[in-house]
């Protein structure tokens, strides 16, 4: 995995961290809303997987926001 793929994984997970925890959500509490595993959860928050697009559709269904804003934080690789 390139440098700048292995950022954005990071910067994905962590944006929705934030989003999880500033609506007081567990990861569990987050799974069980999006119907997925809660391990799956916790591995897309610390970057260590990828995820597909109905995965995230669903994780932002959980959180009742737009799926873009799963993707609105800083891009940059420095």
């Amino acid at each position: 995995m390139e440098n700048d793929e292995r950022i954005f994984l990071i910067k994905f997970g962590e944006n929705i961290r934030k989003i999880r925890i500033s609506l007081n959500l567990s990861q569990e509490m987050l799974a069980n809303d999006a119907n997925i595993p809660i391990n799956q959860i916790g591995r897309i928050e610390r970057a260590e997987i990828s995820t597909s697009l109905n995965t995230i559709f669903k994780i932002a269904k959980a959180l009742s926001i737009d799926p873009n804003k799963l993707f609105l934080f800083d891009k940059s690789t420095q």
